[in-house]
């Protein structure tokens, strides 16, 4: 949608913004697959059997040709280790733990110094990521790297999962499909190029939601692709009013961690599998829920370290800055890339129920930015549990306005009262002590710009990111 002038596409009918996004799509195609992506597809399911032993082996090979290319052909490395030297540092950049950490704001200053020097950018594929402030970040991938992601993602999304890129999908997603006053549907774009439904997650609301219930099954959708935030609504919604969906097989949330309440909306309203996935467009890690529930990570991806916030190993299994130096994409290469995401890895050393020997997440909380701290210094994790049954609430959000100081934005379920009210603070200082807590009540949750929801919203020491309704 990037290439059309938005103002020519909006004011386009709807059959002809399809058309428009069609056309898009099958721009996208040969970059996404190729004559190669059903072997890259079985490659990727051979590898999920693989022992510990063979991953490790795998990963040391991996890792050093992406240290020794970043170090010899990078411009940002190749400064960064000059300068070292320069400076009496002669620390081997084969040991990934002499890497400083990479910051986003380094990267977003000048991207193409981390682009190797033998790439020219203009043949590669630009890939804009968006985040929750509305800074854009171009990472370049070349057509390879592209379709060996979208292979990984076939599947260690779809094919866990019993559906393939073939079927008639749709996607919740904060592309700007129609313009954003829009009252009246379709809130959608047909991409036949790609199967794909696209459903603004922009304007899901009360007021909208049927329909866009009635367009999932009138499209005979096999899989669900979005925020977790908006497919869980969409859940509630349809359990609400009864809707089935027959030919649904699986719901998959990405760019939102999905919390248990969410998990339970999503599957209660559409009876189907519901698999979190994690990525980041940076291409420096990737995670896929498997059917027996845990969180596979994805090695080929990249080598994930959890940190504290003076950069050292935090304990297994401790929440802390999840940290990636990226495999895939040996063309731009990041090392040791703070993602800004809180996570843990996992400790459940037990053979997976699905058979595989993939590592795995424990969790993932979201952004680090939005880490709640208390009077005691605590900084205390699975803060949405207090939005289980039995409160009645259909979305809710905690900002921290200030050390002690507490908002609930809460979008209030059909039989909420007072008591919900009494409820939910005392479930909130029960987990961070002692607060100021206040209310607001409203009818949605405010996205970021990228139509994003974010649960745990921190003010404490810097401005609020620019949101829009």
């Amino acid at each position: 949608m990037s290439s059309w002038p938005l103002r020519m596409y909006h004011a386009l009918p709807s059959p002809l913004r399809s058309l428009a996004a069609s056309i898009h799509g099958y721009r996208l195609r040969p970059w996404r697959f190729g004559p190669e992506t059903d072997r890259l597809t079985a490659e990727t399911i051979e590898r999920d059997g693989w022992s510990a032993a063979e991953w490790t082996r795998w990963r040391e090979e991996r890792r050093a040709f992406i240290l020794h290319r970043a170090a010899t052909r990078v411009p940002y490395y190749q400064e960064y280790w000059n300068r070292q030297r320069r400076n009496g540092d002669h620390r081997s950049f084969e040991v990934l733990e002499h890497w400083p950490v990479l910051h986003k704001d380094t990267l977003r200053r000048n991207p193409s110094a981390f682009v190797a020097d033998d790439c020219p950018i203009r043949t590669m594929y630009a890939d804009h990521t968006s985040g929750t402030t509305g800074t854009p970040l171009t990472i370049w991938l070349s057509r390879s790297s592209v379709r060996l992601w979208y292979a990984l993602f076939e599947a260690r999304t779809r094919q866990w999962h019993g559906v393939d890129r073939h079927d008639p999908w749709g996607h919740v997603g904060g592309q700007p499909v129609v313009r954003s006053g829009q009252k009246s549907p379709p809130f959608w774009v047909w991409n036949s190029a790609l199967n794909q439904l696209y459903l603004s997650a922009m304007h899901i609301a009360p007021w909208s939601v049927r329909s866009y219930l009635e367009a999932i099954r009138k499209y005979r959708l096999r899989y669900l692709v979005g925020y977790s935030s908006s497919l869980s609504f969409l859940g509630q919604e349809a359990a609400a009013a009864g809707i089935r969906f027959p030919d649904l097989k699986a719901v998959i949330t990405n760019a939102e961690p999905l919390f248990e309440h969410q998990r339970r909306a999503i599957r209660d309203g559409f009876q189907c599998t519901v698999q979190e996935t994690y990525g980041l467009c940076e291409y420096v890690c990737g995670a896929s829920e498997c059917t027996s529930g845990r969180l596979h990570l994805w090695p080929e991806m990249g080598e994930v370290e959890i940190l504290d916030e003076a950069d050292g190993p935090v304990a297994d299994g401790s929440p802390g800055r999840l940290v990636a130096t990226g495999l895939l994409n040996p063309d731009m290469p990041l090392i040791r890339y703070d993602t800004k995401d809180r996570a843990a890895l996992g400790t459940d050393t037990s053979p997976c129920g699905c058979r595989r020997q993939l590592p795995s997440l424990g969790k993932i909380w979201g952004r680090w930015d939005d880490v709640i701290v208390t009077k005691d210094g605590r900084r205390p994790v699975l803060l949405d549990r207090i939005f289980d049954p039995p409160v009645h609430v259909r979305e809710g959000q905690i900002i921290q306005d200030a050390i002690g100081e507490f908002r609930l934005r809460v979008v209030p379920a059909d039989g909420w009262s007072a008591t919900d009210e009494t409820l939910l603070r005392k479930a909130l200082i029960n987990l961070v002590g002692e607060a100021r807590v206040t209310f607001e009540l409203t009818q949605q949750i405010e996205r970021t710009w990228a139509g994003k929801f974010r649960i745990i919203v921190s003010n404490v020491g810097k401005t609020p990111d620019l949101i829009r309704g």
